[in-house]
């Protein structure tokens, strides 16, 4: 595999899992406002911590939904500074930046 391909590949699955991010969190406001089963908070924080943080914390700012709530309003940006670190190692270690 080229480290391309190897490129695609990540940014076809950070689509996936964050558009699963924006449609839970929307999905739970949703349930919350009409008094229905919810999304559990692990659940959207697992779905963070496996690629859907940046989406599903802009997604929470944007329609005002469990702003209040510090494990996700500390926890998101966490784990997205986390996701970005593993990132810059992943880059430098593999070298996938392109050649000059």
């Amino acid at each position: 595999m080229t480290p391309g391909q190897i490129l695609c590949g990540v940014c076809a699955y950070l689509f996936c899992i964050s558009a699963g991010a924006v449609w839970m969190t929307v999905s739970d406001k949703r349930r919350a406002q009409k008094h229905r089963a919810r999304i559990s908070e692990s659940s959207l924080l697992w779905v963070a911590v496996f690629g859907g943080a940046l989406a599903e914390y802009l997604t929470m700012l944007l329609i005002r939904h469990k702003t209040l709530h510090r494990k996700f309003m500390i926890g998101l940006p966490l784990i997205l500074l986390l996701h970005l670190l593993l990132a810059v190692f992943l880059f430098w270690r593999f070298q996938l930046y392109p050649a000059s």
